[in-house]
C-alpha cells in the first residue's frame, strides 16, 4: 500500500483513519468513513481502486468535482472517466468502448444514471470490485441534504453483487450513520471517523439585527486578510450583499445557481486565482472547491442545520493555518428558512393527485416530472422523492428515459442528404422529415408519434435521426426528457398510501424544523461551541477548545424572532382579492399560503403569478400565520 501510496499520490505516509479504511476494502470488507471536509477522503477510493483487479464505480453528484478528480487522476496515469449529462455522443461512446475493453479503473457517475435499465444491464457485464458512494449522508430519509436517487444505491449494490462499498461523508450524525450502515451492511468496526474538532478555527456567533448585519459584516471583513467565503441563503442576497462589498471598496463577487454558467465559472475562478478576495454565494458554491487558504467563513445567513454549517465552516482554514468561521445570527432569517421548508410539504390533495395520475397510467408507461411538476403543483424535487418511495416499495421500476422533442438543423438539402442512402432508408428519413413541423430553422419531431404512425420501433426512428447528425448532414437538440416506469405490483388501497405519504412528508418536514432550532441553540448555548458541535455528531470532547465566543468568555446570547407585525387591511383586501379571481395555481388555501411568503410554486410560475404584486407580500410572517389567513380569505 505504501509503494502505490508513494508512487501514485507522492505521500510517504498516511493521514488520519486512511489506512484502517483501505485496509478494510482490500480485505474484501464494505467500509463507511466520515471524515471532515478536506479530511483525504478520496485517497481511500483511488488507493484501493488501483490494487484491486476489476473496476471502481464512483458516484458522486456533483460534476464540477467528477471532472476535476478524473482530470486529476489521468494527469498520474491512473486511468479514469466519467458519465455525466455534459459529455457528448462520441465522448459516451469513448467511455463505453474503454469500458468493455477493460482499460478503465475509475468511473464516475451521478446517482441519477441508475435510473437508466441500459445502464444497469451494462453495469452487470463488468468486474466492478469497489462502489465508492460520495455524500453518502444524502442516502438517509432524515439526513440534511437527502436526494431520492441516493435511497436506491443500496439495493442496486445488492442486485449488482458489488463485494465492497465505500459510504464516505463529512456530516453524518450517530442516527445517520448507523442508517448507512445498515443500508450497505457495513460492521460497526468497519466505520472509522475522525475527529470534527479542528484547532485551527475560531467559532464565533454573533446575535445582530437586520439593519446592523450589512455593516457587521464590512467591518470584519476589513478585519480579516486574506480569502472569505460569505454564504446567505437567497440568490438576491447574494448579489445585494456582494454589490454593497464592491461599493464599499472590496473586491467582492457573488455565487449562485441562478447565474449563467459562464458568470458562476468566471466568479470561482476569480475567487480561486486571489483576484477577487470575496464571495458571497449560496450553498451552490462550495462542494468540492479546493482552496486551502480560506481565511475566514461568514453566515450572513442563519444555515439550515448544523450539518450545512459544519460543512460550510470546513472550507476555511485548510492549510492548517488560523481561520475564523463567524455566524451573524439574526432572527429575521428564522421566518423564511421556516418557510423553505414548508413549501416542500404537498398538501394531501396534490398528493392524491399525483399517485392518481401515475397508478392509473397501465403496467408499462413514461411520465414527464416537469408535466407532473405542474399539473400537480409539487416541486420537481418532491415529484422524484415520491417517485422513489414507490420504487422503494417495490409499487414501480424504472426503466430508462427518452427525449420526447427533437429539433433538426438540416444542413444540406433534402435530395442531397438522400442520396447515396439504400431505397428503404430513403424512404424512412424521407418520411421523417416531411412528417416535421418547420418552425424557423429547426424542423420539431416527435419520435414516438412518428413510431406509432410510420407502425416501426421508436428506437429505429431516434436512430434514423441521430444518423442524419453523425453523418454531419444536421444538427440535433432535444428536450421534454421523459421517464419510463413498468409497475411491478398491485398498490392496494391508494388513499392508505397517500396517507402514508402524507404521513412521512410531515415527519421530514418536522425533523427539518428541529434542525433548524438546533442551529438558533448554538447562538443561546452557554458552553464550549466547538463542543456543542462535536457532540452533534456524537463525539464528546475531553475539554473545552479554547478557541470559540464561549471560551473566550463571550456570553451567550438567545437569537430574537423580530416582533410579528400587525397585517394591514390593505394586504388582508389584496389576498381577498386574489381569492376572488379564483386562479387554479392559488385554489388551496396552503397554495395561496406559500405564494403570499413568496415561495413560488411550478404552477404559480406556469401562470406567470410571481410577477403579482401581492407574491411575496407576506414572506416577512410565520407560515402558520399566513396559512390562517390564507384559510380565512
Amino acid at each position: 500500500m505504501l509503494a502505490t501510496l508513494r508512487t501514485h499520490f507522492g505521500f510517504d505516509a498516511f493521514r488520519g483513519g486512511q489506512e484502517a479504511v483501505i485496509t478494510a476494502l482490500l480485505d474484501g470488507r464494505s467500509a463507511l468513513a466520515i471524515f471532515p471536509t478536506g479530511g483525504g477522503k478520496s485517497l481511500c477510493y483511488q488507493l484501493p481502486a488501483i490494487l484491486l483487479d476489476g473496476l471502481t464505480l464512483v458516484v458522486s453528484p456533483l460534476i464540477a468535482l467528477m471532472r476535476d478528480q478524473v482530470d486529476a487522476l489521468n494527469a498520474k496515469g491512473i486511468p479514469a472517466a466519467r458519465l455525466d449529462s455534459t459529455l457528448d455522443a462520441d465522448a459516451l461512446r469513448e467511455v463505453y468502448e474503454r469500458l468493455e475493453a477493460g482499460t478503465l479503473k475509475l468511473l464516475y457517475v451521478a446517482p441519477e444514471r441508475f435510473a437508466n435499465e441500459v445502464f444497469r444491464q451494462r453495469l452487470k457485464k463488468l468486474p466492478i470490485q469497489l462502489v465508492a458512494i460520495d455524500e453518502a449522508h444524502c442516502i438517509s430519509e432524515w439526513g440534511h441534504n437527502f436526494r431520492p436517487d441516493y435511497l436506491m444505491l443500496a439495493k442496486i449494490c445488492r442486485r449488482l453483487k458489488v463485494p465492497r462499498v465505500l459510504a464516505l461523508t463529512a456530516t453524518a450524525t450517530p442516527k445517520v450513520a448507523r442508517e448507512i450502515r445498515k443500508s450497505f451492511r457495513i460492521a460497526a468496526d468497519d466505520h472509522v471517523q475522525l475527529s470534527f474538532h479542528r484547532p485551527n478555527l475560531d467559532l464565533r456567533v454573533t446575535p445582530c439585527t437586520a439593519v446592523e448585519r450589512k455593516g457587521l459584516l464590512l467591518d470584519k471583513i476589513n478585519a480579516v486578510d486574506g480569502s472569505v467565503v460569505v454564504y446567505v441563503t437567497r440568490q438576491e442576497t447574494a448579489e445585494e450583499v456582494a454589490t454593497f462589498l464592491a461599493r464599499s471598496g472590496l473586491p467582492a463577487r457573488a455565487y449562485h445557481a441562478g447565474l449563467p454558467a459562464d458568470f458562476r465559472a468566471d466568479a470561482q475562478n476569480a475567487f480561486m486565482t486571489g483576484e477577487a478576495r470575496i464571495i458571497v454565494a449560496t450553498i451552490a458554491f462550495g462542494m468540492g472547491i479546493d482552496k486551502s487558504n480560506i481565511r475566514a467563513v461568514f453566515h450572513y445567513n442563519l444555515p439550515k442545520s448544523l450539518e450545512n454549517h459544519t460543512q460550510e465552516i470546513g472550507r476555511a482554514g485548510r492549510d492548517d493555518q488560523p481561520a475564523l468561521c463567524e455566524m451573524l445570527a439574526c432572527g429575521d432569517d428564522l421566518n423564511v428558512l421556516e418557510n423553505f421548508i414548508h413549501a416542500d410539504a404537498p398538501s394531501t390533495q396534490a398528493l392524491g393527485n399525483l399517485i392518481q395520475r401515475l397508478l392509473r397510467l397501465g403496467p408499462v408507461f413514461d411520465v414527464s416530472p416537469y408535466e407532473l411538476s405542474t399539473v400537480c403543483d409539487i416541486r420537481s424535487n418532491v415529484i422524484s422523492t415520491i417517485i422513489t418511495y414507490l420504487e422503494i416499495e417495490g409499487i414501480i421500476e424504472a426503466t430508462g428515459s427518452f427525449y420526447a422533442t427533437y429539433r433538426v438543423k438540416l444542413l444540406q438539402p433534402q435530395e442531397k442528404i438522400l442520396a447515396g442512402r439504400l431505397p428503404a432508408e430513403q424512404k424512412l428519413v424521407r418520411k421523417i422529415l416531411e412528417s416535421g413541423e418547420l418552425k424557423r430553422w429547426w424542423l420539431h419531431l416527435d419520435p414516438s408519434s412518428l413510431a406509432a404512425d410510420l407502425k416501426q420501433p421508436r428506437e429505429k426512428i431516434v436512430a434514423a435521426i441521430n444518423h442524419l447528425q453523425a453523418a454531419g448532414d444536421a444538427i440535433l437538440s432535444v428536450s421534454g426528457v421523459r421517464q419510463c416506469y413498468r409497475q411491478k405490483k398491485d398498490p392496494g388501497d391508494l388513499n392508505l398510501l397517500v396517507a402514508q405519504l402524507v404521513e412521512k412528508f410531515q415527519a421530514r418536514e418536522h425533523a427539518d424544523l428541529a434542525r433548524l432550532s438546533q442551529v438558533v441553540g448554538l447562538s443561546a448555548h452557554r458552553g464550549c461551541l466547538t463542543g456543542y458541535l462535536t457532540k452533534h455528531f456524537g463525539e464528546t470532547l475531553d475539554a473545552p477548545c479554547g478557541h470559540c465566543d464561549r471560551c473566550r468568555g463571550v456570553p451567550a446570547k438567545s437569537i430574537k424572532r423580530p416582533k410579528v407585525r400587525r397585517v394591514s387591511d390593505e394586504e388582508i383586501a389584496l389576498v381577498r382579492v386574489l381569492t376572488d379571481e379564483r386562479h387554479a395555481a392559488l385554489a388551496t388555501p396552503r397554495q395561496l399560503a406559500r405564494f403570499l411568503c413568496g415561495m413560488a410554486s411550478p404552477a404559480a410560475t406556469r401562470a406567470r403569478l410571481t410577477r403579482n404584486s401581492a407574491f411575496g407580500m407576506l414572506a416577512d410572517l410565520p407560515f402558520a400565520e399566513v396559512l390562517a389567513i390564507a384559510e380565512a380569505a
